[in-house]
């Protein structure tokens, strides 16, 4: 039987990129280096061995690239945010500085498509079309995302319709990209689509669950992180929506975080809103809602690694 998690693991550990300039390319070495749950590669080659018993070159690479872009995308929302970690460790930008990370950034995108363009050559045409167009997507979706930093409020629509281009979309590729290039018919590669945009969903709304009430040293980066950089998230939406005392709400995300002090009142005090308005558990209900979602639009396949996953990739949030 075929070890998905062992075959990601050497793809990585053994994954190379040029030497020089080692200031250009380090910063890749080490953002690949730091780890993730490489969920968008481990989708890829779940999918593809629905259809196919073997892995080679034609399906690692492309797997590989799903996860450089992935990282790319990391590498330039981390100077956006000013986050200091990810997964525990320093970010690109804070190990080395903001243009460092920029241009690291850049040739990690190109990076990507240099491995996508390994696809076998009778995919490789539809391969390319269904990554640039998530690529763009994700782009798009941070574009909205810097947008909702300036607005007082977003609509819950609005909201969704961001993370399903920032975070869905890609999940989405990845889950129809190892189809694709296993051959699936047209019908299956697109519900496995809709399989990965739905877990996505749900993986962005455990994501900003996980962020406020998840354990720091499991999550990967400080807790509070949204409610600190009053960044707009499913919890602040659903409370924006629930709250009969919304002036209280806009003031508690205003509050100061300069220093330790400051973060932690700031962190608790908003908790306390989201707990008092039951967001918390309606993030919970969300996740089931979404995931169940996903399992729907699988249901012919009758492939148990589908629900096994679904239930890795949100299960710690549920």
């Amino acid at each position: 039987m075929i070890d998905i998690k062992d075959i990601v693991s050497k793809l990585f550990a053994d994954i190379q990129f040029e030497k020089e300039p080692a200031g250009l390319y380090d910063p890749l070495r080490y953002m690949i280096s730091i780890g993730g749950k490489r969920i968008r590669p481990t989708l890829c080659l779940l999918t593809y061995l629905l259809y196919r018993d073997d892995i080679d070159e034609a399906i690692l690479e492309p797997a590989a690239a799903l996860e450089v872009f992935h990282s790319f995308t990391l590498i330039h929302d981390d100077i956006m945010d000013k986050s200091p970690l990810r997964r525990g460790q320093d970010t690109v930008w804070k190990k080395w500085n903001e243009d460092t990370a920029i241009l690291s950034g850049d040739v990690m995108q190109i990076d990507a498509y240099k491995r996508l363009a390994k696809a076998p050559a009778d995919k490789v045409g539809a391969a390319l079309d269904l990554f640039s167009k998530t690529a763009a997507q994700v782009c798009e979706g941070q574009q909205y995302d810097m947008e909702f930093e300036n607005r007082a409020e977003v609509k819950m629509e609005d909201y969704a319709k961001m993370i399903g281009l920032k975070t869905a979309v890609l999940i989405a590729c990845s889950a129809k990209m190892g189809a694709l290039i296993a051959g699936a018919p047209d019908k299956d590669c697109e519900a496995l689509y809709r399989y990965g945009y739905e877990l996505g969903m749900a993986f962005q709304v455990a994501d900003d669950y996980l962020d406020a009430f998840g354990d720091e040293k499991v999550f990967g980066k400080p807790i509070g992180g949204d409610i600190v950089n009053k960044k707009k998230s499913w919890l602040t939406v659903r409370t924006l929506e629930k709250t009969s005392d919304k002036k209280a709400f806009l003031e508690a995300m205003e509050l100061p975080a300069d220093t330790p002090e400051q973060k932690a009142a700031k962190i608790a005090k908003v908790k306390a809103i989201y707990v008092a308005c039951g967001v918390d558990k309606d993030a919970k209900a969300e996740i089931v809602r979404y995931s169940e979602r996903a399992m729907e639009a699988v249901k012919d396949f009758q492939a148990e690694s589908l629900r096994v996953f679904a239930e890795k990739l949100v299960g710690r949030a549920k």
